[in-house]
C-alpha cells in the first residue's frame, strides 16, 4: 500500500504549505516507506508516500502527463494496466515509465471520470488539472483502498488516513456521537461518516470533483443483485472468476506471498498461487496460545501439501493486549473486539520478512455469507412470524447474550419489550438481504434509516 495526501484551495488564499504537506506524509510513512514525492503550485499540494511494487525504479510519484497539465498521486494497483496501455498508445498517448500509475493518468486524460468503468483494481487516487484548476478524487468499487477528506478554511484536505488530515492545525479532532452509536450497533461507521466530526470518507464506488469552489460527489458503481436463471453453472463460473482474480494479482515486480490460516479461504488462494507459479512461495500464519482459536495443525498440513516455505508468529493474550493501542491507532476507529490485533501481528511478520504483497482469503465470508450474522438473519426471519412462541425469548437470549445479562439491572420484560418494539416493526431480513446490506445494496425499506455502506 502507498499513502496519498493533498491540500487544494477552494477559494483565493495562500498557496499550500510544503511543510504541512510533508507533515501529512510523515503521519502515513508506514504506508509508503520507500520514498516521498510532492507536487506544489499556487492552488494545490499533492503528496505520495510510496511502497514500490510495479516499476520499482521508474514509478515515482507524483507523475505528470506529456505536457504537465495533469498530475496524479495514487494508492493501489491497477491489475489490467498491461491490457490498457497498448490501447492508450494507439490513441497517441506517450509513456515515460512502465508503471500502472501512468497508465491510470492517461486513461483519465482520455476518458475523464468514465475511465473508472474500465479499471480492474483497487485504488484511491487524486488528479490535479492545471488547465481548469480542478481536483478529481476517486475510490475503488468496494473501498479496498481508503480515502478521507474534510473542508475547512476554504480548503479541501484529503488523505489515505485520517491522521494525515488531523496533522493540519486547522482541523479539529472531535468525536462524532452519531458515529459512535453506529460503531456499537454495526461494529463500524456507516459510510461516509468517520469517528471524527466533519471528516468523511469518499464512499466506495464514488468520485469527487472540486472545481471553482464547488465540491460534488458522484456514484459511478453499485453492486447489482439481478436474478440469474437456475440453469446457470454457478460453481464453474465462481471457480473461473476466483482463479482469474488470484492470477491477475500476481502481477508485481516484487515477490508475492500468501496468508495461510488453516481455513478454506486462504488455503484455496494459496493453492491457486501454487498452481500458477513455479516460483518459491512463502506462506504466513498466526498461531494462538488459546486452543479454542489455534488452527496450527491445519496450517502445517496445507503448507506441507503445497510445498511452501511456511513462517509462523505466535500470539498470546498478553501480546494482543500489548499491541492493541497500536492497532487502534492504525484503525482510526473504536474497536469493539480484538480480532484485528492478531492480523496486525501477522502483518508485522510479513513486513519483517521483506514482503510487500500477500494474497489472503480476507473478504470471502462477506460475499459468501460465511459469518454467523448471515445465518442469524434466516433464523430471525423465521421467528418473526411466530410472535406468540415461548421459544422467542430463549432465542433472544442466545442471539443477544449481552442484553440478556441486563437481568437484575433492569427488568428482562422491559428489555425484551423495548427491544422487540424497536426492531420487529421493521421488515425482517433474510440471508441475501443481509449480504446486500453489508455491501451497501439498495434495499428500499432500509434506505430511510441508514447510509450506504461498503
Amino acid at each position: 500500500m502507498c499513502g496519498i495526501a493533498g491540500i487544494v484551495n477552494l477559494a483565493a488564499g495562500a498557496p499550500p504549505d510544503e511543510r504541512q504537506l510533508r507533515q501529512m506524509l510523515a503521519m502515513i510513512r508506514h504506508r509508503g516507506p520507500d520514498e516521498f514525492g510532492i507536487y506544489l503550485d499556487d492552488a494545490v499540494g499533492l503528496g505520495n508516500a510510496r511502497l514500490s511494487i510495479i516499476d520499482l525504479s521508474g514509478g515515482q510519484q507524483p507523475i505528470a502527463n506529456e505536457d504537465g497539465t495533469l498530475w496524479i498521486v495514487f494508492n493501489g494497483e491497477i491489475f489490467n494496466y498491461v491490457e490498457l496501455r497498448p490501447e492508450l498508445e494507439a490513441k497517441g498517448h506517450r509513456f515515460a515509465t512502465h508503471s500502472d500509475t501512468e497508465v491510470l493518468l492517461h486513461l483519465y486524460e482520455e476518458y475523464g471520470p468514465k475511465c473508472l468503468e474500465r479499471l480492474n483494481g483497487q485504488f484511491a487516487f487524486a488528479v490535479w488539472n492545471t488547465r481548469d484548476q480542478s481536483l478529481f478524487l476517486a475510490r475503488d468499487r468496494l473501498g479496498v483502498r481508503p480515502l478521507f477528506y474534510t473542508r475547512t478554511g476554504g480548503r479541501l484536505i484529503f488523505g489515505s488516513e485520517i491522521k494525515a488530515i488531523l496533522s493540519d492545525p486547522g482541523v479539529r479532532a472531535e468525536i462524532d456521537p452519531v458515529t459512535l452509536e453506529q460503531v456499537f450497533t454495526f461494529w463500524s461507521p456507516l459510510s461516509p461518516r468517520t469517528i471524527f466530526k466533519d471528516i468523511v470518507e469518499l464512499p466506495p464506488g464514488h468520485w469527487l470533483l472540486a472545481k471553482r469552489g464547488e465540491v460534488t460527489v458522484n456514484r459511478y458503481w453499485q453492486m447489482s443483485f439481478a436474478e440469474v436463471p437456475a440453469s446457470r453453472d454457478y460453481l464453474e463460473e465462481f471457480e473461473s472468476l476466483l482463479v482469474d482474480a488470484a492470477k491477475i494479482r500476481l502481477r508485481a515486480d516484487v515477490p508475492v506471498g500468501a496468508y495461510l490460516s488453516g481455513g478454506l479461504d486462504s488455503s484455496t488462494i494459496a493453492a491457486i498461487i501454487r498452481n500458477f507459479t513455479s516460483n518459491r512461495l512463502d506462506t504466513f500464519s498466526i498461531t494462538f496460545s488459546d486452543a479454542d482459536f489455534d488452527e496450527s495443525s491445519y496450517q502445517q498440513q496445507m503448507a506441507k501439501f503445497l510445498g511452501t516455505d511456511h513462517q509462523v508468529v505466535h500470539a498470546t493474550h498478553e501480546d494482543i493486549g500489548r499491541i492493541f493501542p497500536d492497532v487502534i491507532w492504525h484503525a482510526e476507529v473504536p474497536l469493539t473486539r480484538t480480532a484485528p490485533a492478531p492480523m496486525f501481528l501477522l502483518s508485522k511478520l510479513v513486513q519483517d520478512r521483506g514482503y510487500k504483497v500477500v494474497l489472503t482469503g480476507e473478504g470471502a465470508d462477506e460475499f459468501l455469507a460465511g459469518y454467523d450474522i448471515f445465518k442469524e438473519a434466516k433464523v430471525r426471519r423465521f421467528w418473526a412470524g411466530q410472535p406468540e412462541s415461548k421459544w422467542r425469548s430463549r432465542l433472544f437470549q442466545r442471539l443477544y447474550p449481552d442484553i440478556a445479562k441486563l437481568v437484575g439491572i433492569i427488568s428482562t420484560q422491559l428489555v425484551h419489550h423495548q427491544f422487540i418494539e424497536k426492531f420487529t416493526p421493521r421488515p425482517p431480513l433474510g440471508a441475501n438481504d443481509a449480504v446486500k446490506v453489508h455491501f451497501g445494496g439498495a434495499i428500499p425499506e432500509l434506505n430511510s434509516r441508514r447510509d450506504q455502506r461498503a
